[in-house]
């Protein structure tokens, strides 16, 4: 969708409608978990093989991984505006009506991250009230969580900052 007039204006945005905080941020953190998901899955087949047994840890890790990639990724998308959506018929509306909807998304967006968020933290201090650990390893359970309602944060901040943009 074409951004409207004017876009580029707003508190969290430069003259050129490019976010102030690079998106390389976000996506070297998808970029480093997808090494470190490659590098341990790649690992424990060769362990395997020659084993027959394998790392403990893996599973947990590739897990925990897979949601930080996920949701890096997400922000990363919405930074640069490529998030999966389906534009047939917003593309066919008056620029104004247009940029209604897209507000709409990404208020949408914004609840949905923030709950997730908000639960995440629910989570988070269940896991320290009752001192859980993980099942693999037995290391802190909240480790883990806490990156959930971390990463919601980032992405709501990156969606308020998209509509700035707007």
């Amino acid at each position: 969708m074409m951004e409207p007039p004017g876009a580029a204006s707003g508190p969290a945005s430069r003259p050129d409608g490019r976010a102030r905080l690079p998106v390389a941020i976000e996506e070297a953190i998808a970029a480093a978990a997808m090494a470190a998901i490659v590098l341990i899955t790649f690992a424990n087949v060769v362990v395997r093989y020659f084993t027959d047994e394998s790392f403990a840890f893996t599973e947990e890790f590739s897990v925990f991984l897979m949601v930080v990639l996920a949701f890096a990724g997400a922000a990363a998308a919405f930074v640069r505006n490529s998030h999966i959506r389906v534009t047939f018929f917003v593309a066919k509306l008056a620029p104004r009506r247009a940029l209604a909807v897209e507000l709409a998304v990404v208020a949408v967006a914004i609840a949905l991250f923030a709950a997730i968020g908000g639960y995440g933290v629910r989570l988070v201090l269940d896991d320290l009230r009752f001192e859980t650990t993980s099942p693999g390893i037995g290391v802190p359970q909240w480790l883990y969580s806490i990156w959930l309602p971390l990463l919601s944060a980032v992405i709501v901040m990156r969606l308020a900052g998209r509509v700035a943009r707007l």
